[in-house]
């Protein structure tokens, strides 16, 4: 966190002088206000991020040419911070724009451009759009293909997040392929200990935590883990995540005390690294909350859910994803505790953000679905059950891979709500 506040107000004084020393829309202001904004947005406090960076863009519209780079530049960082903060149409529009300007100022075969493709493969990816995603991804891969030496690093990017939207579609031998070629020229271009190794042992780990592959789950965590400990300062937020991680991995082994233990030692470094609402708090106490919600410590789970949702509520916009996932949960532990009424609140209140938040056959919402069924299962209300289980399992046929455990989950609870009516 110091760090953050230490690069803010050296920014700031710089922006100081600059408003004394140049005329009001000189283009080395629109830099102060670009990276004050960079700053903001690190920092996880969007609102003012996003502020910073539009004032950067109308100085820069003000001051250069329409297609200058700069504002190419400025629509990519608003792009961001709208990613960041759920608003992934805005995101969207604000990287089509950079990407307009990029192909009117740069080569057909700049690096720029795939970066745009990358951006905006990144929101499809959000939108749970995951062929779109793929195709801008893989136009980002052969712009870079043509642009850059075999092993450069922003290569291994691409196939990074190829293998992202593969292993969100639950295709889980093709997110390990990709990621393990993203992971082998990681280890020709960088030493040994660059944190962005530590990224791929991360993400194959998370692709064999999805598997069941518990053990070589941990095995790639703890991989990741030791490098961060030995590229990182040690309280910086990638060690929070390696320990979360890790916490994971155990909680689907059913080893809670040992999932707890790492979860708190995430959030220890988190409360030190980060500002107090930070989003990856709320992530922490949510974690948290799953853990003792499965040791049946309902009051502790529900008192963890409850503070992420503050968080939440404070740093996000009123209808982002997170918060309908906070809803979720906080409906679980009232499902789990038999408090059926505030189990359906609570989850009606999560399926209604997801409509608004999300497109209409995203994942998420036949997860809502599926529970607002389950809990009208439980309350004897069968008819409204299978409305809302049919919904959902209509949903992931359209969403999901044919084989996928979802679509099968699904079915069963349809048949099982028959079989009562």
């Amino acid at each position: 966190m110091g760090e953050y506040s230490k690069a803010l107000s050296s920014y700031e004084r710089s922006l100081a002088i600059r408003k004394i020393a140049l005329p009001p829309n000189h283009p080395d202001l629109a830099t102060s206000y670009n990276n004050i904004g960079n700053v903001y947005k690190d920092m996880g406090e969007y609102s003012k991020a996003l502020s910073s960076h539009e004032r950067s863009l109308e100085i820069r519209k003000i001051a250069l040419p329409p297609n200058h780079p700069d504002l190419a530049a400025s629509y990519l960082n608003i792009g961001l911070v709208y990613n960041n903060m759920g608003e992934y149409s805005k995101a969207l529009s604000s990287y089509e724009r950079s990407l307009e300007i990029w192909k009117i100022a740069l080569p057909s075969n700049h690096p720029n451009l795939a970066a745009s493709y990358n951006n905006i493969g990144m929101v499809y990816d959000n939108m749970g759009e995951y062929s779109k995603a793929l195709s801008s991804y893989e136009r980002s891969l052969e712009i870079q293909k043509i642009a850059l030496p075999p092993n450069h690093p922003d290569l291994a990017a691409s196939y990074n997040n190829i293998g992202m939207v593969y292993d969100n579609m639950g295709e889980y031998s093709k997110a390990l392929s990709s990621y393990e070629r993203s992971l082998e020229i990681k280890k020709i271009a960088l030493p040994p200990h660059h944190p962005l190794l530590a990224s791929s042992y991360n993400n194959i780990g998370n692709v064999y935590a999805k598997m069941g592959e518990y053990s070589k789950a941990l095995s790639s965590y703890e991989r990741s883990l030791e490098i961060r400990k030995i590229a990182l300062p040690p309280n910086h937020p990638h060690l929070a995540s390696s320990y979360n991680n890790i916490g994971s991995v155990y909680y689907n082994m059913g080893e809670y005390s040992k999932a707890l233990s790492s979860y708190e030692r995430s959030l220890e470094i988190k409360k030190i690294a980060l500002p107090p609402n930070h989003p990856d708090l709320a992530q922490s106490y949510n974690n948290i909350g799953n853990v003792y919600n499965n040791m049946g410590e309902y009051s502790k789970a529900l008192s963890s859910y409850e503070r992420s949702l503050d968080i939440d509520k404070k740093v996000l916009p009123p209808n982002h994803p997170d918060l309908a996932s906070d809803y979720n949960n906080i409906g679980e532990v009232y499902r789990n505790m038999g408090e059926y009424s505030k189990a359906l609140s609570s989850y009606e209140r999560s399926l209604e953000i997801f409509k608004i938040a999300l497109p209409p056959n995203h994942p998420s919402l036949a997860t809502s679905y599926n529970n607002i069924g389950m809990v009208c299962d439980e309350m004897g209300e069968y008819s409204k059950a299978l409305s809302f289980l049919q919904k959902g399992l209509d949903i992931r046929q359209k969403s999901l891979p044919p084989n996928h455990p979802d679509i099968a989950q699904s079915k069963s609870n349809i048949e099982d709500v028959k079989k009562k009516m």
